[in-house]
């Protein structure tokens, strides 16, 4: 066969011989000038081309995609087989209104009282604001001028680091006043009304863009002319959704520019700093949805996840968020709303919360309906006294040398220890797992989720527009450009091949359980706040545990579990079978009721109290 590598199919691979191989990443680490010398030289026809195909080579991407027989056939979105009913479980009625989901979720929470929790710090609760509102200790209207306020003042830092990109101080009084007079009349709409969330910069939310804060430009997207090609004429489904709970909708949280990269730097809108460290990164895509639950403004928030864009900062920035099975929401009025790999999922401060606002948009669309025949929406019944049985028989799956696999040892030794007590607290059993080909995983989503956002990108670039755009997400974009079509084909075989060895670990186990991500925040260069920066080795330890959930549509959830020795959140990820979102929010609550270390962040504001 010359060359040529022949691959055993899936199913013969004798899992015994299979030695871990993260694959080293070979890239240069570049920023300011040079990002831009690097970017110029990708963009040469020849030379570009050349230096692409040197770089796929060192990382032998070439070799996995043109020098592999693939005996799969491929599998161009995710296909799931059909699974057993989660035990202990509340359904909800998909087709149903989004109040009456909310009200089914609240039914399966323990029995609420504030005076329970004795950590030395905890986030409110959506439901210390309900509670709040209900017995007229505090209204929407006067939480809405915190919230103004504390945007305001996170707006005219120096430097800057905006949460929000565009944002209406009278439409955030408007909804806020709608609400109070709600609560006034006793006719709340659901345990969401008066709860203040933002909306990723890549969600539709009418009437978003605005003029955005302090009068700047328009953005969309995380870009500085995005809104000029797309008009938002309507809510997003999963915002309509919250819109008819009672959410106040706070505006467009900042991101990393079309969501190309996993720090959250932007030099369009300025980079969202972490809250518990301003001289830190909040991770991305979703950096301004993690920041603003953070800092304590925002109960909830939404965003979407491609690559670990929701999980990565809420990691980094110390909160819950939760990835949804491919199809388990409807991605109408989302930028890349047409591919198999992203979803539109919650980040909150605490599990309970995710699951209120998480029944609140779950909704597949009609034709996933018809492709995915998605199981019935569940959420766990932590009210149960069944509850603590059901943790008792699961089976955690942990790959040892990968759960280690990390840039700092605190990390997997914060997860394993947490993961130890659960186990001796519930009884669970924690069981070792081999996960074979994960460097092929990483190549087969790099061309995937890379081939869906060049085809979402290009029709709007037009004109010189991609000269618009920042040097890291050109020099991405010309990776992208720089695959044909067998490529892909052969990275959906390799997709195929790795749905096969989940689903047979899935028969073994009931999750699987990983660090979040293999460092704890960056800190920002002040050079790439500026120009940008390119740092593969950063990205592929952020992104080293979530690729399996947005490949192969898995549900999966971040819950933080401890710090570092500078302060630093960590979090621990929890991997399910398709459609299995009510175990992976049960052992997240569990794991989060055994957290006994609580941090404030240094930027916080209590705006229930207001101060």
């Amino acid at each position: 066969m010359g060359k040529k590598i022949v691959m055993l199919p899936a199913s013969e691979v004798d899992l015994t011989k299979v030695k871990y191989d993260p694959g080293e990443i070979k890239a240069p680490e570049i920023r300011g000038i040079w990002l831009k010398i690097f970017v110029m030289l990708l963009e040469m026809p020849l030379i570009g081309s050349a230096i692409l195909t040197y770089l796929k080579k060192q990382n032998k991407i070439q070799e996995m995609l043109r020098e592999t027989v693939i005996p799969e056939r491929p599998m161009f979105r995710p296909e799931f087989p059909p699974q057993e009913q989660e035990s202990g479980v509340i359904c909800l009625k998909e087709d149903g209104i989004s109040e009456d989901r909310v009200e089914s979720a609240i039914r399966c929470l323990p029995q609420y009282d504030p005076a329970a929790d004795t950590l030395s710090f905890r986030y409110w609760k959506i439901r210390d604001y309900a509670y709040s509102y209900r017995s007229r200790t505090t209204t929407p209207s006067m939480v809405a001028e915190y919230v103004i306020s504390a945007i305001k003042e996170f707006s005219n830092k120096k430097p800057p680091m905006p949460l929000l990109v565009s944002f209406y101080a009278e439409d955030v009084r408007r909804q806020a006043a709608a609400s109070t007079q709600r609560f006034e009349e006793g006719k709340p709409l659901s345990a969401l009304d008066g709860i203040f969330m933002a909306i990723k910069d890549d969600i539709d939310c009418y009437p978003h863009p605005s003029n955005g804060i302090n009068n700047r430009l328009r953005k969309t997207g995380g870009t500085s002319w995005f809104h000029e090609a797309h008009t938002v004429e309507e809510d997003a489904v999963c915002v309509s959704r919250l819109r008819s709970c009672g959410v106040i909708l706070v505006g467009k949280a900042n991101m990393h520019e079309f969501g190309q990269g996993t720090t959250g730097t932007n030099i369009n809108l300025g980079t969202t700093r972490n809250p518990h460290d301003p001289e830190r990164y909040t991770g991305g895509s979703s950096s301004g949805p993690a920041a603003i639950v953070a800092s304590g403004i925002c109960s909830a928030a939404l965003g979407t996840d491609g690559g670990g864009s929701i999980r990565i900062p809420s990691s980094l920035c110390g909160v819950v968020g939760l990835k949804t099975t491919y199809g388990r929401t409807d991605l109408k009025g989302c930028l890349t709303g047409g591919g198999t790999i992203e979803i539109i999922g919650p980040i909150a401060s605490n599990v309970e919360d995710i699951m209120l606002v998480y029944a609140a948009i779950l909704g597949a669309s009609p034709a996933d309906k018809m492709s995915l025949r998605p199981s019935l929406p569940c959420v766990p019944d932590l009210s149960s006294r069944e509850n603590s049985s059901i943790l008792g028989s699961m089976r955690l799956g942990n790959y040892t040398e990968w759960f280690n696999d990390v840039f700092s040892p605190e990390i997997s030794t914060k997860c394993e220890d947490i993961l130890n007590l659960l186990s001796e607290t519930h009884g669970c059993r924690v069981v070792e797992v081999v996960i074979p080909e994960l460097y092929q995983m990483r190549t087969s989503h790099l061309l995937s989720v890379g081939s869906e956002s060049l085809a979402s990108l290009t029709p709007h670039c037009h004109d010189g527009k991609h000269k618009k755009l920042t040097l890291d997400t050109r020099a991405n974009l010309a990776l992208f450009r720089s695959f044909n079509a067998s490529d892909y084909v052969a990275a959906q075989r390799l997709r195929h091949r790795l749905m096969y060895y989940h689903m047979e670990i899935f028969k073994m186990v009931d999750v699987i359980v990983t660090p979040t991500t293999g460092m704890t925040a960056p800190r920002i260069h002040p050079s790439a706040l500026k120009m940008g920066e390119g740092n593969m080795k950063v990205t592929g330890n952020m992104m080293r545990f979530i690729l399996a959930g947005n490949l192969l549509g898995l549900p999966a959830i971040s819950v933080p579990v401890g710090y570092d020795k500078q302060g630093l959140p960590i979090g621990l990820q929890i991997i399910g079978r398709p459609w299995g979102e009510a175990t992976i929010l049960r052992l997240a609550d569990a794991f989060e009721g055994l957290r006994t270390e609580t941090k404030k962040p240094l930027s916080y504001f209590d705006v229930l109290k207001g101060y």
